[in-house]
Formats: structure tokens, C-alpha cells, sequence
């Protein structure tokens, strides 16, 4: 028995297809086919699209006129513009109140805080489509909940979403309603890794909490907040299911996102070459914006 172990521990390592070398790419190899067919193959065919137009059918190469056209498209500007402005006003105030969440729900003395924690986070995977048919009806200008409730303490009824600033309101609401949790549980996952002995040390100075929070909790969150920041602009320039769900993009266009008029330029009339410009221009906005996010909050 002895001489059959040695025997079959002495014999060579058949070679073929599968060797030790060759194992761990092959094993991989389903996924990288999968992310070339589905990433890069798109990313590579729609970049080339952008530089052609359809005539008669058939698409035929036209250079930079996809690109003149968006930048002289005054449809092109009010998206950019509603876009901005949700930019500037919404990821603000979300950001806001997700810390303030993060750090109430970091304290020691408050009790279920597993089950907030749940709550709070519970939007960001409810289903857009029945939180937008909910938020019809409270935002009714007739019956909705909320008007009843405005007129009920002698205030006028609020046309939410058939005025263009209210629009914009309210789309403000649904987002920061839905995103806040999101940004709050990795906020306070970042809370949880400030040492505990920053805050001892300081408490021993006769340090308040208000100082504490702007001098210790402020400046160790700096990178969770700039991650929060640029995970914020990404998703403002991607806004599509909000305006879909809640205003078509109206009224007069006064919710119509970049997302929403690119996927009407491609699905809606079928243009993609200018479709694929607009997501070209998406792409340098987030790039640009994240740079300077970056440089603003650049260590010296």
C-alpha cells in the first residue's frame, strides 16, 4: 500500500487545457465576457453612435453634428437647468438630514435604534412606482391629503404638481424622502469609526458637544461626506423614475431632467446618435463636478 501512495504521489501532473496557471482566468473568464458584452461592448458601440445620425433608416457618419445640435437645443438648457437646481437645493438639505439621523441614531442612551435605523433606510428599496402613485394622491391638487390638510388650518390649496415651482417642490420632497436613509446608513458607518478616545480626550478639555460635533465628528466624516457628495451627483444627473412617475417631466417641462430628455431623444423619437451625445455630456458634467468636488475638499 505503502509503495501505491508514493507511486501516485511521484506521478506528474497530467497536462492539458485546465492547468494550475490557466484555472483562476478561466474561472473568471464567464464574468469578463459577460462585462465586455454588456459594459464596454455599449460603452464602445453608443460613443460611435454619437457621431452619426439616421437618414432614410440607415445610420451614416456625421461627425460633430449631433453635438452642435445639443448645445444649441433650448430644451437640451431647461433640463440642464432642472438639473442644477436639484443639484444645488436637493443633495444639500438630504445630505443635512442624513447626518443629523446618522448622529441621533449613533447615541449610546437611544433605544431601538436597530429598528430606526431600518426605517429610515426602508424608502431606498421601496418599489418608486407604488411610492409615486402614494405621492399622487397625498399631492393632489383636489383631494390630495396635504391640500386638505393646508386648507384645514385656513391656508390655500397648493398646486403640487401642475405648477412649475411646485413641481420642482415636490420632486425636491419625493427625492430627499427617498434617498436620505440611503445617505444616512453610510454616514453612520462612518460615525462608527471615529475613535472613541477623540471624543474622551476632548471631554476631559471641557469641550462642548456642539464643539465636539463641528471640531472631531465634521472633520473625520470629511471623506464620507465627499463619497456622499459625489454618489449625490451622480444620482441628480441620472433622475429619471421621479419625474417619470410623478410628472411626466411637466408641466412646460419644469421637471425635465437630463436622464429624462435623453431616454425621450432614444426611446421616445428613436434618435439615438443624439441620445448617445446627451449621455456623452452627462458623463463630462459628472466628471467635471466630481473633479471639483474633489479639489474643494482637498487636504493643504
Amino acid at each position: 500500500m505503502d509503495n501505491v501512495a508514493k507511486k501516485s504521489e511521484s506521478k506528474p501532473y497530467k497536462k492539458g487545457f485546465i492547468t494550475p496557471k490557466t484555472a483562476p482566468y478561466i474561472f473568471i473568464l464567464p464574468a469578463v465576457l459577460l462585462f465586455l458584452a454588456f459594459t464596454v461592448y455599449p460603452i464602445i458601440a453608443s460613443f460611435l453612435l454619437s457621431f452619426q445620425t439616421r437618414v432614410g433608416g440607415v445610420y451614416s457618419f456625421s461627425g460633430l453634428d449631433n453635438y452642435v445640435r445639443l448645445f444649441s437645443d433650448p430644451i437640451f438648457y431647461k433640463a440642464l437647468g432642472n438639473t442644477f437646481i436639484l443639484l444645488i437645493v436637493q443633495v444639500p438639505i438630504m445630505l443635512f438630514f442624513a447626518l443629523l439621523l446618522a448622529v441621533f441614531l449613533n447615541a449610546k442612551l437611544l433605544n431601538m435604534r436597530g429598528f430606526y435605523r431600518v426605517s429610515f433606510f426602508t424608502p431606498a428599496v421601496t418599489s418608486l412606482v407604488a411610492a409615486s402613485i402614494i405621492f399622487i394622491l397625498l399631492l393632489n391638487s383636489d383631494y390630495g391629503l396635504v391640500n386638505y390638510i393646508l386648507t384645514s388650518i385656513g391656508l390655500e390649496k397648493v398646486n403640487w404638481l401642475t405648477d412649475g415651482f411646485w413641481a420642482k417642490v415636490s420632486l425636491i420632497i419625493v427625492t430627499t424622502w427617498r434617498w436620505t436613509g440611503y445617505n444616512m446608513v453610510i454616514l453612520l458607518a462612518g460615525l462608527q469609526n471615529i475613535p472613541n478616545d477623540l471624543y474622551e480626550a476632548a471631554s476631559i478639555d471641557g469641550a462642548s458637544s456642539i464643539r465636539k460635533f463641528f471640531y472631531i465628528t465634521i472633520p473625520q466624516l470629511k471623506p464620507v461626506l465627499l463619497f456622499c457628495f459625489v454618489l449625490s451627483t451622480i444620482g441628480t444627473f441620472q433622475l429619471f423614475d421621479e419625474p417619470y412617475n410623478l410628472t411626466s417631466g411637466g408641466p412646460n417641462n419644469a421637471t425635465l431632467t437630463i436622464t429624462y430628455y435623453l431616454y425621450n431623444q432614444g426611446f421616445g423619437y428613436f434618435d439615438f446618435g443624439y441620445a448617445s451625445a446627451i449621455a456623452y455630456v452627462i458623463v463630462l458634467f459628472i466628471a467635471i463636478l466630481s473633479w471639483l468636488q474633489f479639489k474643494v475638499v482637498k487636504d493643504d
